[in-house]
Order: C-alpha cells, then sequence, then structure tokens
C-alpha cells in the first residue's frame, strides 16, 4: 500500500488540540444536568479510630441539605471488588479485608469516607458537614511498610495476622540459594521505592442520574474505561443487570492508572440520585485526590546479585515488601507480583528467587500507577546493576553490555516465565552513549569540578510487558457524508487517541482526519471495551481498527464495483475515492454511501484482536546530574533516550509520551513522596507540601528510537505510555549516586533525592571521613 498523506508513520499534530485549546473539551465537571444536586463527603482525619455520628436529624434541617447518608443507609451496596489477588506460596488466599463504600464505626485511613451530605448547592453541603457532630476515638495506626512487619505493630485485620495479606514467591530457592553459596563476588542493596501520588491535571468528579421509568442509572465519571467499571460497579457493587448502568466518560484530564479503579463515589451518587430522583454532582477538591484516590509504588526491596569473577550475573534473590494500604484496592496485591515477573530485565539471569509480600497498612489504599510493577523491578534491578558495577570496579556500561540477552538468544524465557520475542539490548545501549557523548563525560565533570559542582552520569536499560491477554473489538462505519466513524472501547486521558486511530483509519481510505470521527467512553454506543491500561490502547486498539478498515474497504469496493461496472481488483483507493485504476472513473464515499444497496451493514466493519502474547518495549536512557554542594541541590543537565517500541505509528504521538513518561520519573527521583507520620497522618495533602516537576527541571531530552518490530503484533507495534517512566528514574538515581560516589565514596541513597537528602549525604560522608583520619 502507499503511504497515505495522513496515514500510519506521519508526525501529524493532535486533531484533538484545536478542540480543547478553545475551551470545547467536555470533561466531567462540565456536565451540569437541570436541577442537580451536590455532594460533599465528609473523611476522616484519624487513620484509626472508632466514631459515632451525633443527630444526623438535626444537621440535615440545615438549609438547603437534602439528605445525609451514613454506611447503614448503602448495606445493600457490595463492596469494592479486588479484582486480581495473589497467592500465598502453599497456593493459599488469605482473607481479604472488606472494601466497603463507606466506613461503618471504625476508620482505617486519613480520608475514609464516614457519611456523604446531599444538598441544593455545595456550599449548603459543606454547612450540613459542619452541623454533624462525630465523636472520635483515637487508636493505634501503622503506616510505615516495614514497622507494619514488626512484632506488636498495630493491626490493620484481623484475618491478616501481622499485617501480611499475602506471602508469595517466584523461582528457585534451593537453586539460587545455592549459587549464591559457591558465587565470587555477591553484591546487596536495600532500597525504598516511596508513595507517590498521581496528581493529574482534572481531579477526578462524578455525576449520578436515575430514570425512574425506566429503572436506567447512568454515570458520567472521568475514567480510563467505561465497560469494565460498568461491569464491576454493576456486578460487585450496585448489583444490579449490567445493561441498566450506563457508564459515561468524556475528555479526562490525565489518568495514569489511577481512574482505572472504582471508587466510592462512584455508587454513592448514583445511590443517592435514584433515592432522591435528582441528579447529583461531586467534584474533587486537590486535597480530597491526595487523601481519597489510589496512591502509587511503596516498596521496600532487599536485592542481591550473585557474579563471578568476570563480573557476570549469576543469580538473583529479591526480599520485596509492598505496602498495599488499609484496603485491598482493585488490583493492588497484583501489582507487586506483575513486577517481580519482570526482576530480571533484559539481562541473563540463569537462577532467581524472590519472595513478595504485601502489607496492610493504616494509609490509603496502594494500586497501578504508570508503569505497575515495572518501574519498581527495573529501579531496584538498575540500582543493583550500578551497585555491581561499583564494586567491582566495571564500567557501568561494560557491565551491562557483558550480562544482556542477545539478539540471537530470541526468544528468550526468562526464569519468570516471560518469553521476549525480539530485542538488541547491545544495541541500544551501545547508540546511547554515542548519542550521549559518554566518552567526552570526564571532561564535563572536571568543567563542572571547576565551578565547586560535582557531576554523575547515569545509566539505565530497562524491558517492560504490555498489551496483553484483553481483546478489544469495535466498527467503522461510514456516514452519509463521507465521513468515518470509529466506535473503540479503549479510552483517551490524553495521549492523541483520536489522532492516532485515525490515522490508521486514513491508511485505508486516504482521507484527512477531520473526517474520521472516534467514538469512545460511552457504554450506550460502543458495546465492548477493555479500556486503557497496560500500555495496551495503540499496540491492541490499532490493529482492531486496521482490521475494520480493511472490512469496510472490502465493502465499499463490492458496492462500487457494481454502480462502475469493473472488477474489484480493478478498483483502488485514493484521496476519498474509489476510482478504477488508471482511469478517472470514480466515486467519493459520500456518493458510496447514497446508493441504493448501500444497507447499512454494508457500510459498516468490524474488527477484533486478542493478543496471544504480550509485546516487549525496551531501550536505555542516560542521564546526567550536576550537584552544588553547598546547597545538595541537582540539576539534570544531558538526557538521552533510545527506545524500541517495535514500530512507530506517529513520531510526535510517541515523543510526547516518553517525555511525558520521563517527567513522572523524575518527578519520583528527585522531588515526590507521600510522607505520612508514625500515626498515619499525610503530612504532604497538598500541593503546597507535595512537590511536582516543573518545564525548569529539565534539560533537552535527545529522544530517538531504535524499532526492531514485534512478532506478537501483527503491525509489529509495542506498547510505549509507560517506558518513559519506567526507564527514567533509575537513570537520575544512578546518575546522582555516581556523583556522589565520585567525589565522596557514597552511593547510598534513596528517592527522592532531594536537596535536603543529598545535602546530608555528603556532610555524612564528610563528617565519616574526617572522623577516619
Amino acid at each position: 500500500m502507499t503511504i497515505m498523506k495522513f496515514g500510519v508513520g506521519q508526525p501529524v499534530r493532535h486533531v484533538e488540540d484545536e478542540r480543547l485549546v478553545r475551551g470545547a473539551g467536555r470533561y466531567t465537571s462540565d456536565f451540569a444536568p437541570k436541577d442537580s444536586l451536590y455532594a460533599h463527603f465528609i473523611r476522616s482525619p484519624h487513620a484509626h479510630a472508632r466514631f459515632t455520628v451525633g443527630d444526623r436529624e438535626k444537621a440535615a434541617t440545615a438549609v438547603g441539605v437534602k439528605a445525609i447518608y451514613l454506611a447503614s443507609d448503602f448495606s445493600a451496596l457490595g463492596d469494592l471488588p479486588c479484582q486480581q489477588t495473589t497467592l500465598n506460596s502453599d497456593g493459599s488466599l488469605t482473607p481479604l479485608k472488606p472494601y466497603p463504600v463507606m466506613a461503618a464505626g471504625e476508620v482505617h485511613h486519613v480520608g475514609d469516607i464516614v457519611a456523604m451530605i446531599v444538598a441544593e448547592s455545595i456550599v449548603a453541603a459543606r454547612d450540613g458537614a459542619e452541623a454533624l457532630a462525630i465523636d472520635w476515638e483515637s487508636l493505634p495506626a501503622v503506616a510505615d511498610t516495614r514497622e507494619a512487619l514488626r512484632p506488636g505493630a498495630a493491626q490493620v485485620f484481623a484475618g491478616a495476622p501481622g499485617n501480611v495479606a499475602f506471602d508469595a514467591h517466584i523461582g528457585d530457592k534451593g537453586g539460587t540459594d545455592a549459587i549464591f553459596a559457591s558465587a565470587a563476588r555477591v553484591v546487596r542493596i536495600e532500597i525504598v521505592n516511596p508513595r507517590v501520588v498521581a496528581n493529574f491535571l482534572e481531579p477526578r468528579g462524578a455525576v449520578g442520574m436515575f430514570d425512574a421509568e425506566s429503572g436506567q442509572r447512568i454515570l458520567y465519571a472521568g475514567s480510563q474505561g467505561v465497560h469494565g467499571l460498568r461491569d464491576r460497579l454493576a456486578g460487585d457493587v450496585l448489583k444490579i443487570p449490567p445493561e441498566t448502568l450506563r457508564v459515561v466518560t468524556g475528555d479526562v484530564g490525565g489518568g495514569f492508572g489511577t481512574r482505572i479503579f472504582i471508587y466510592r463515589e462512584y455508587p454513592l451518587v448514583l445511590e443517592a440520585a435514584r433515592r432522591l430522583h435528582r441528579p447529583v454532582r461531586w467534584q474533587a477538591e486537590r486535597t480530597e485526590h491526595f487523601v481519597g484516590d489510589a496512591q502509587g509504588r511503596d516498596n521496600v526491596t532487599t536485592a542481591e546479585m550473585a557474579l563471578d569473577e568476570k563480573a557476570r550475573f549469576l543469580a538473583l534473590r529479591l526480599d520485596i515488601l509492598a505496602n498495599l494500604g488499609a484496603y485491598p484496592s482493585q488490583f493492588g496485591p497484583y501489582v507487586p507480583w506483575l513486577g517481580a515477573t519482570m526482576a530480571t530485565g533484559p539481562y541473563r539471569i540463569d537462577s532467581l528467587f524472590a519472595r513478595v509480600r504485601g502489607l496492610y497498612t493504616h494509609t490509603l489504599p496502594v494500586d497501578a500507577y504508570r508503569g505497575a510493577g515495572r518501574p519498581e523491578a527495573a529501579y531496584v534491578l538498575e540500582r543493583l546493576v550500578d551497585q555491581c558495577a561499583r564494586e567491582l570496579g566495571v564500567s557501568q556500561e561494560a557491565i551491562r553490555l557483558r550480562n544482556f540477552i542477545p539478539p540471537d538468544a530470541m526468544p528468550y524465557k526468562t526464569e519468570t516465565d516471560r518469553t521476549y520475542d525480539v530485542g538488541d539490548f547491545a544495541g541500544a545501549l551501545k547508540r546511547c552513549v554515542s548519542k550521549a557523548g559518554v566518552a567526552d563525560f570526564d571532561k564535563r565533570a572536571e568543567e563542572s569540578r571547576r565551578r565547586g559542582a560535582i557531576r554523575g552520569l547515569g545509566v539505565s536499560s530497562y524491558i517492560e510487558c504490555t498489551a496483553w491477554d484483553d481483546p478489544e473489538t469495535g466498527s467503522l462505519s461510514l456516514e452519509k457524508d463521507g465521513s468515518l466513524t470509529l466506535l473503540i472501547g479503549t479510552q483517551s486521558t490524553g495521549q492523541g487517541h483520536e489522532t492516532a486511530y485515525a490515522q490508521v483509519v486514513s491508511e485505508h481510505f486516504d482521507v484527512p482526519l477531520d473526517r474520521v470521527k472516534v467514538v469512545q467512553g460511552d457504554t450506550a454506543r460502543v458495546e465492548t471495551g477493555a479500556g486503557t491500561g497496560a500500555s495496551r490502547s495503540i499496540p491492541v486498539g490499532a490493529v482492531m481498527t486496521a482490521r475494520a478498515s480493511k472490512e469496510l474497504v472490502g465493502s465499499l469496493k463490492e458496492l462500487a464495483a457494481d454502480k462502475l461496472e469493473a472488477a474489484i481488483a480493478d478498483l483502488e483507493i485514493g484521496d476519498g475515492l474509489v476510482r478504477i485504476v488508471g482511469t478517472d472513473r470514480s466515486l467519493s464515499l459520500a456518493e458510496i454511501a447514497a446508493l441504493p444497496s448501500a444497507a447499512p451493514e454494508r457500510l459498516r466493519g468490524a474488527g477484533s484482536y486478542t493478543p496471544d502474547m504480550a509485546t516487549y518495549p525496551n531501550g536505555t536512557h542516560i542521564c546526567e546530574v550536576e550537584i552544588d554542594p553547598e546547597t545538595g541541590a541537582a540539576k539534570i543537565v544531558r538526557y538521552t533516550v533510545v527506545d524500541d517500541f517495535g514500530f512507530t505509528l506517529n513520531p510526535l504521538l510517541l515523543e510526547g509520551q516518553v517525555h511525558g513518561g520521563i517527567a513522572q520519573g523524575v518527578g519520583q527521583a528527585l522531588m515526590e513522596r507521600a510522607v505520612y507520620d508514625s500515626e498515619g497522618q499525610l503530612l504532604s495533602a497538598s500541593l503546597m507540601d507535595y512537590c511536582l516537576p516543573r518545564a525548569d527541571d529539565f534539560a533537552p531530552i535527545a529522544f530517538e528510537t531504535r524499532n526492531i518490530p514485534s512478532t506478537t503484533n501483527p503491525m509489529g507495534l509495542k506498547g510505549a505510555g509507560e517506558a518513559g517512566t519506567i526507564g527514567s528514574t533509575p537513570a537520575v538515581l544512578n546518575a546522582v549516586a555516581d556523583a556522589l560516589w565520585r567525589a565522596y565514596g557514597v552511593a547510598d541513597i534513596d528517592m527522592p533525592a532531594t536537596p535536603q537528602a543529598i545535602f546530608r549525604a555528603i556532610r555524612k560522608a564528610e563528617t565519616a571521613k574526617r572522623a577516619s583520619g
């Protein structure tokens, strides 16, 4: 097929930008049904406490208040589902802690919902909340991951003694221990991956509606997929047939995994709307996001590598403690297990044993956050690889090149049963080293020293798994005006899906992108969908779209062949026309749609794609930082990336995804951390206390691809949405550690490497040096 002007591979700008920048976006907060009521939730100020609620009838007399609801009012509702659990090593399942829609008599984290006020205005709802008396009895709490395991720690759930939600393992313990016992060298690190808050641009909101005549419920909410939300919400919580619940998602201002889940506010606004026979709206404030939405990461990992005398990796041993928070969130117990399955990364490591324990604490639940376990795994591994290089006196590049899985070993099955189909990890590293000017690093480091600064170089080579299992089905239809409408069940949260899918359609019809309408986010219009997560939308959705396009092309050629009295084989599509090759005889798409024989089913192409295996994007990030020893401030001065995404559908969209992922990884590496005190109070519950990266925190990012098409994806695509985050965090921290090692002989520093943390590490090293004479 000839390359179409707007087809795949072209660097087309977002078609949705024009609509969004002129204020024509339609986010949840823009949807305001007539006669709406407003919901406000009373949230616990304590991490662990018993409580009693005073006279709510008196509070309900406040002006404008329509209802005050407590947990007892929702006893018929089911708990929020934990969709993916992790079994213990013996195959058993520790009972899951119930996750009710509202706390009843006892709260388990700051922000736990204890009451719902519905009123004529948000001001009236808040006044009603002020009038409701609640008595609190504070109870012992535990927030820290390691503290949760200590004897005598406060217990979160009686069904999980010692706060252990699960204790699982991957690999061969006996064989791994034997290799360690005879290894020439063993390198060990302990790594803290701190808790982070998603902080998407648009805080969550929800609008619940109920039609008494039909019994139909409608939920408007920003999500990462309406079908999964509908099915779980209807079946597990509301206990109604899924077809009686319509879920609608409009434009969404960021997701990062955190919008996938069912949150308490969704069934609650729906129930309130049903009972009050009026729409009920709720819109979170930023602080509610901090205390009400699932958070990410929060692991403590001990990692050991066994090596031979030539610095070759022999075996890997991990002990992972994963903080799940107060309740098991939808995918929370699965996330650390998923990460452990990618523990060996791009390296040939012949034996592995990983122990993975999930722990309850009196904190917000933890769940999937951009990368969902894979960033945690890559961070531990790449920090360990760098420590191996330091202790064995080998360069960062050399130790990686010595241990990469070679291309001729593909397909390669890891010790965690992952099968990498293709990859040239050494090629990506070598190109990145060249592009980053690593050969001249010492000159740049010397120049920094002359200015009183120190400089470090950080390398990170990663591989991740994306786009597995879940199918995607949809359809492409020709409209009477000659435009095309794609129905698809993935969900854009800012990635540019309208552009990317339109390019796939244009590849087959050669029409401008504004002639393609992408419909998503409505269970009443789109029959099925697996939503967006695990970087699946383009690798899965684009294949489905291509198949639907091909089917529609075939149908339209049949219609045109009858009208033009030509053989189908003599027809081609170009410039939005179906024409006889080598002639000027043609039909426009609108003319075909108007043909008497053009029944609706002949103007529609269906598509479906179910991945048989995951795809494995990979690459190398190299970061340089410069640190001011007097303040501890670290500044990124150079950043280089070489990635393998199999095939590039749109270079501009791809680079934007990588840049955005790097921004989140850099944020976690240098500044982001959700801080809980020993009593479970969230001390960083606003943007006054929780630091996010800004444009001046970055150097220009030099990015290129070195693609090797995936053999498990029909278009050769590999998922790209999470890769930037996975590769960047270890690259930045390795650069900080490298700078400290070169200047002070110390590389032991955890995220976030804030100026205070770096300053303390420097002063500690200087004090130790003076003490040793």
